[in-house]
């Protein structure tokens, strides 16, 4: 069985923290979207997700991060989605994708700057979801991957096939039962 890569959160003045140890991938990258839409919604201006211990990110967890993007405002003071930490490989897998032109990477005027060690030992755990069922996994997949389609048309052709699977194998799993109105 494959084992989830922990997802660890922190809020500080001025912007909430996500911490990816280990690969950044579609098992973990729910959690990466639940923590970074609460934050957004309770007005979050400002996230930063840590790839310091991030050993590599599948498709699905980059296409969570452009999600991410798009959902927060933007601000005169730089891209409201930041990257700590990332190594010469993940830096690279996000600007392969064009994703460097919707989050800044490791921007060096960061408030958080200098500050790394006291951030992440403050991260804690959020409160465990359990993994998505298999409907709303292809849903969450599919969604991840068009957010790199809207991109830019590279990825969209890139990841046309991913999607055409995903689209194919959700109309084929059944239907969710209609709500009780009363």
């Amino acid at each position: 069985m494959t084992q989830t890569a922990p997802i660890t959160v922190g809020t500080f003045d001025g912007f909430t923290w996500i911490r990816c140890e280990g690969k950044g991938s579609f098992l973990n990258s729910p959690a990466l979207k639940s923590i970074g839409e609460q934050r957004i919604a309770a007005g979050e201006r400002r996230i930063v997700v840590d790839l310091g211990s991030c050993s590599g990110m599948d498709s699905t967890f980059m296409g969570t991060l452009a999600g991410i993007a798009s959902k927060l405002p933007t601000s005169d003071q730089g891209m409201a989605l930041q990257i700590a930490g990332a190594d010469e490989r993940n830096r690279r897998s996000l600007e392969d994708l064009g994703l460097d032109f919707l989050m800044e990477i490791d921007p060096p005027a960061a408030e958080w700057q200098g500050r790394l060690d006291a951030i992440r030992a403050e991260l804690k755990a959020p409160p465990q979801a359990g993994l998505p069922d298999k409907t709303e996994r292809a849903k969450h997949m599919l969604d991840a991957h068009q957010q790199l389609g809207q991109v830019n048309d590279g990825n969209a052709r890139r990841f046309e096939e991913v999607t055409q699977v995903l689209e194919h194998q959700l109309s084929r799993l059944p239907a969710d039962p209609p709500q009780d109105p009363g």
